[in-house]
C-alpha cells in the first residue's frame, strides 16, 4: 500500500504542480487547436507556398521528439536574446507540437466533408474563407472529434515534459516530493492519481460528446 502521508504532508506541493498543469494544458489545448486549424486550411488550400508551408510544418513537426521542440524554445530563444520560463517554453513547445496533428486531423476531417457542400457556399457568393468557417468546418469539427480528443488527452500527459524544463508542473513537484522523502515509488503513484483526475473526465466527456453528435 503507498504511504498516504506523503500525499498529505505534500499536499499543498502536488496541488500546486496540478493546478500548474491544468494551465499549461488548457493554455496549450486552445492555442494547438487554434494553429492547428490554420495549418490544416493551409494544407488544403489552393494556394501553392500555402500548401508547402502546411506540409512542410506538419511533416517536419510530427516526426521530431517533444522534447527537442521544447528544447528550441528553451535553448535556442536565449542565444536570440529572449529568455522564457520553463513553464512558458514547455506550454509554447506543446502547442506546436500537438497543432501538427490536429492540423491532420482536421484535414482529414474537411477532406471527408462532400465537395458539393464547398461548390455550393462558392457559387452562393462566400469566399474560401466564410465556406471554410460557416459550411465545412462545421461539419469538419464533428467528424474528427473521437481523434481531437485523443489528441487532447495525450496533450496532457505530454504536459510532464515541464518537468524537465523546471516548467513547475505536476511531474516538475513529483520529482522534488520524490528526492525529499526517496519514496519513488510512493510518490510517483500519487503523481499518477492526479494525471487519471484529469484525463479519465478528458475521456468521459469526450464519449458523451461523441454520442451526442452522433445522434445528432
Amino acid at each position: 500500500m503507498p504511504d498516504f502521508s506523503i500525499f498529505t504532508d505534500y499536499f499543498d506541493i502536488y496541488m500546486k504542480g496540478f493546478v500548474n498543469t491544468i494551465w499549461a494544458s488548457l493554455i496549450a489545448l486552445i492555442g494547438s487547436f487554434i494553429l492547428g486549424t490554420i495549418i490544416a486550411i493551409f494544407r488544403i488550400s489552393t494556394v501553392k507556398p500555402l500548401q508547402w508551408i502546411g506540409t512542410a510544418y506538419v511533416e517536419f513537426i510530427r516526426n521530431i521528439p517533444l522534447l527537442l521542440v521544447v528544447f528550441v524554445f528553451f535553448y535556442g530563444l536565449p542565444s536570440l536574446g529572449i529568455t522564457l520560463s520553463g513553464f512558458v517554453c514547455g506550454t509554447l513547445g506543446l502547442t506546436v507540437y500537438t497543432a501538427s496533428f490536429i492540423a491532420e486531423a482536421i484535414r482529414a476531417g474537411i477532406m471527408s466533408v462532400p465537395v458539393g457542400q464547398s461548390e455550393a457556399a462558392r457559387s452562393s457568393g462566400l469566399s474560401y474563407l466564410q465556406t471554410m468557417q460557416h459550411v465545412v468546418l462545421p461539419q469538419a469539427i464533428k467528424i474528427v472529434i473521437p481523434p481531437l480528443s485523443n489528441q487532447f488527452i495525450n496533450l496532457v500527459k505530454n504536459s510532464s515534459v515541464l518537468g524537465v524544463f523546471a516548467g513547475f508542473d505536476l511531474m516538475y513537484f513529483g520529482d522534488q516530493v520524490a528526492s525529499e522523502t526517496y519514496a519513488t515509488f510512493d510518490t510517483y503513484i500519487f503523481v499518477a492519481v492526479l494525471y487519471l483526475i484529469l484525463t479519465l473526465p478528458l475521456s468521459y466527456g469526450a464519449l458523451r460528446l461523441e454520442r451526442k453528435l452522433a445522434r445528432g
